[in-house]
């Protein structure tokens, strides 16, 4: 079963308190980048929503929101939280490891909570780039996934089974570094504790700023990337 199908089959039949990522209260990290003024209201992206607590939790903070998810499920239960709420959020049902120029530059903050480790090793490149073109000039992006030494995780080794049947991969500091560097300037990264249902994980923590890159022709008409920033 692939990843689009489990999503879809995840919120479809389990309630929203056995599904273990979701938590209705947005995370300290979050709260504080908000609170701290480090991202004022502004037009942001919540790649991989799920349920829509952390977005609507950012539209009452002020901010334009977009949620995505593969799963329509998902995006059902995030529109009717908004209702419920009663705040404006957009939420579509978008694979944000496929094509998603339609969002080219419309963003000045994106995050992913505890997505990238969904996302497998040989799609993360495709995944960081769209990210990177979703954002306008200056933009920031907030990206935490499960460390590699987190012990919240039953299994030994980088990737993981969870009872869910999903699969993981878990990242280190360097990895992280890694992935990000051609496309964002990384002004943080550091591994935190991250709260979960039934313990605390821990996690690596990225704190991006959208690198402002040009492409011109090349030699022998192949394209060069300038970073310009």
């Amino acid at each position: 079963m692939d990843v689009k199908a489990q999503m879809e089959r995840i919120y479809r039949d389990l309630t929203l308190d056995q599904i273990p990522w979701n938590i209705g209260h947005p995370p300290r990290v979050l709260v504080d980048l908000v609170q701290s003024g480090r991202v004022p209201p502004c037009r942001a992206v919540d790649l991989g929503c799920g349920a829509g607590n952390y977005a609507v939790w950012l539209a009452t903070q002020g901010f334009e929101v977009t949620g995505l998810d593969l799963s329509a499920a998902a995006v059902a239960l995030a529109r009717e939280l908004a209702r419920r709420k009663g705040v404006s959020c957009e939420f579509v049902v978008a694979d944000v490891l496929g094509a998603t120029t339609v969002f080219d530059a419309s963003f000045d903050f994106a995050y992913d909570w505890e997505v990238l480790h969904h996302v497998l090793p040989e799609n993360r490149p495709g995944y960081v780039a769209n990210v990177h073109r979703m954002l306008r000039v200056g933009g920031r992006y907030l990206s935490v996934c499960f460390s590699e030494d987190d012990p919240g995780l039953a299994g030994e080794g980088k990737y993981r089974q969870t009872p869910l049947g999903t699969l993981l991969y878990l990242s280190s500091e360097q990895e992280m570094r890694d992935l990000f560097q051609p496309w964002f300037d990384l002004e943080a990264l550091s591994t935190v504790e991250v709260e979960g249902k039934r313990g605390p994980h821990r996690a690596v923590s990225a704190w991006l700023r959208k690198k402002e890159l040009k492409v011109r022709p090349g030699p022998g008409g192949l394209e060069m990337t300038i970073e310009t920033s």
